[in-house]
């Protein structure tokens, strides 16, 4: 008798691919985590992503307006793959109002910053091959190059250096495998801002090497004392890919509108056409939101100078915050709503240990600084200060209470 399918089928679990070992997002993977402290009847305090929207900060209500229209106007159909030419119009004259001239078909809008990020690194890198990526750093970055079996190469930025570029350190890592350079200014997660000597530098080093410099540039309007120019601006002909996006300094994450812009010399002809390749295979950006961007690159602003004013009052809270709590060392960067503070761990004790029993202690979620590329036994944490001032001095004092009794104990509990 002819056996059943439910016969033949084994219970053994459906292989997934190798890549997926090496694929981690910190920021993301610890909310799970904090569900289980949630689901114990806990209040958690999130404090990972960075999210304006979640915290009370309001998407601008002209960007508002034209994605509404857009929508009630009929344009809900696909659009061309590399983005509308009017929104590839308006990045363009915002990348030349900055010095850095260039046309609209240099432009790609993409669904988000990352999906851009995504696309020039497959453009650019092969399988086995190198990029150097700041430590720490943004962990989208390693993570797409686990994606593809490329290889991250970290450069290591310190608070001793207040996160500033060691130049000849990074040279020192480039090898012939070495395809291209990410800096992401202003940092994530430090808040660090480069002198123009330090771009002019770095795109110098890229140049002798030919290597393209990865430029992200989603905080450039949320440094404190004002926006930060792209870097091609200190070098036109310089080999860039420049990304940007609504997600940050227009409070619009979740519309994951981005776009990236290729510096005009014939070296990137290539990479610009395989970044539209690959683009096509993707269709388009989602078509309404097109028009937000182009509302906000081409209209009003101050609401960013009332975003930096209460970024600024975060930053100052969050300095003097952590400043009080023993065994924590802090530098304070100049942009975006980030903190990087350094916990004196005890010997053997990991960042995520710490985090973890901060989490279960006190419902507070910071991420581990191992998730954004620093050592797990150096201490480091990432905290998002959006959330309310009053919010914010509860967050430090908790935190600091916590803190001290880990301290009196010497070790971490054991995981629940």
């Amino acid at each position: 008798m002819a056996r059943s399918l439910k016969d033949l089928s084994s219970d053994a679990p459906i292989p997934v691919a190798d890549r997926i070992s090496g694929f981690s997002y910190a920021i993301r993977n610890i909310v799970g985590e904090a569900k289980k402290v949630e689901a114990t009847g806990r209040r958690v305090r999130y404090l990972n992503i960075g999210d304006p929207v979640a915290f009370g900060f309001q998407t601008p209500a002209h960007l508002r307006e034209a994605l509404a229209k857009a929508v009630a106007d009929g344009h809900n159909g696909y659009g061309a793959s590399p983005g509308l030419e009017i929104a590839r119009e308006a990045v363009a004259e915002e990348q030349s109002r900055h010095r850095w001239p260039v046309s609209p078909d240099r432009v790609v809008v993409t669904s988000g910053a990352s999906e851009g990020i995504d696309l020039a690194l497959n453009a650019l890198v092969n399988p086995s091959e190198e990029v150097l990526v700041p430590s720490p750093t943004y962990p989208l970055y390693t993570a797409v190059l686990a994606k593809m079996g490329a290889r991250p190469v970290y450069y290591s930025t310190t608070p001793e250096q207040r996160w500033q570029l060691d130049l000849e350190a990074m040279e020192r890592l480039i090898t012939p495998a070495t395809r291209a350079i990410v800096i992401i200014h202003p940092n994530n997660p430090t808040g660090a801002v480069y002198s123009l000597d330090t771009q002019r530098r770095l795109l110098e080093l890229a140049e002798r090497h030919r290597l393209v410099v990865l430029s992200d540039e989603v905080y450039s309007d949320l440094a404190f004392e004002g926006p930060v120019p792209p870097i091609a601006t200190v070098n036109p002909e310089a080999s860039v890919i420049a990304f940007g996006s609504l997600s940050k300094g227009y409070l619009a994450p979740g519309w994951r509108t981005g776009w990236l812009t290729v510096s005009a010399n014939q070296r990137m002809d290539n990479v610009l056409a395989a970044i539209k390749k690959l683009a096509d295979g993707r269709l388009c950006s989602p078509v309404p939101m097109q028009y937000g961007l182009v509302a906000a690159l081409r209209g009003d602003r101050s609401h960013q100078v009332q975003f930096r004013a209460a970024l600024l009052e975060r930053a100052n809270l969050t300095a003097e915050g952590l400043g009080k709590v023993r065994g924590v060392s802090y530098v304070p960067g100049s942009a975006a709503f980030y903190a990087m503070p350094k916990v004196a761990l005890p010997p053997g004790v990991t960042d995520e240990q710490f985090v973890l029993e901060l989490l279960r202690s006190t419902g507070i979620l910071f991420v581990h600084g191992s998730g954004f590329g620093t050592r797990p036994l150096d201490g480091f944490l990432r905290i998002v200060f959006l959330a309310s001032p009053s919010e914010l001095r509860e967050v430090y004092r908790d935190f600091g209470s916590f803190t001290e009794a880990f301290f009196a104990r010497g070790r971490p509990t054991q995981a629940r």
